[in-house]
């Protein structure tokens, strides 16, 4: 009896653990996990950035209406200033204050506003063109007539 419980003893012993070929199997189900689910998050990131770049753009758009109504005119201030739109730099985002280069931007974007005021009726358009990680989103553009397009290898993917 008691070789048997020795014997049962040395195959407990001889089996408890992973084979090598046990763990290279969960190996290659993590990395073919990762390689499927890493290009998704970060279209899930790009996607986010581009949102954040919306935001800001129909928040720009807002005001340059609400800035039409007061002044007859559309602005290329973005930032807080005299005659500007005042918007306040948040969410990583840094909005200049003056005309000489119109612009907010981030890591991810940079936002440039071109106004013509001598056109009938003035005019105004937004370009968020990408940058860094971001770049293969595009550009982004909105016009004052609420044109919005969203330009991936000379094809509008839409917003």
């Amino acid at each position: 009896m008691s070789r048997a419980t020795s014997h049962q003893s040395q195959t407990r012993q001889s089996t408890a653990g992973f084979t090598l070929i046990e763990v290279m199997i969960v190996v290659v189900i993590i990395a073919i996990l990762a390689a499927i689910g890493f290009p998704s998050y970060q279209d899930y990131v790009r996607r986010g950035n581009r949102s954040s770049a919306e935001q800001i753009i129909m928040e720009i758009a807002s005001k340059q209406g609400q800035y039409i109504l007061d002044a007859r005119a559309y602005t290329d201030i973005i930032g807080a200033g005299t005659n500007g739109l005042n918007i306040a730099n948040r969410d990583n985002w840094t909005c200049t204050t003056t005309s000489a280069q119109p612009q907010c931007s981030n890591s991810y974007y940079t936002l440039a506003v071109t106004v013509d005021n001598t056109a009938t009726p003035p005019t105004f358009s937004m370009r968020a063109t990408a940058i860094g990680n971001q770049v293969a989103d595009g550009y982004l553009t909105y016009t004052s007539t609420g044109a919005k397009t969203r330009m991936v290898s000379g094809v509008d993917k839409g917003w």
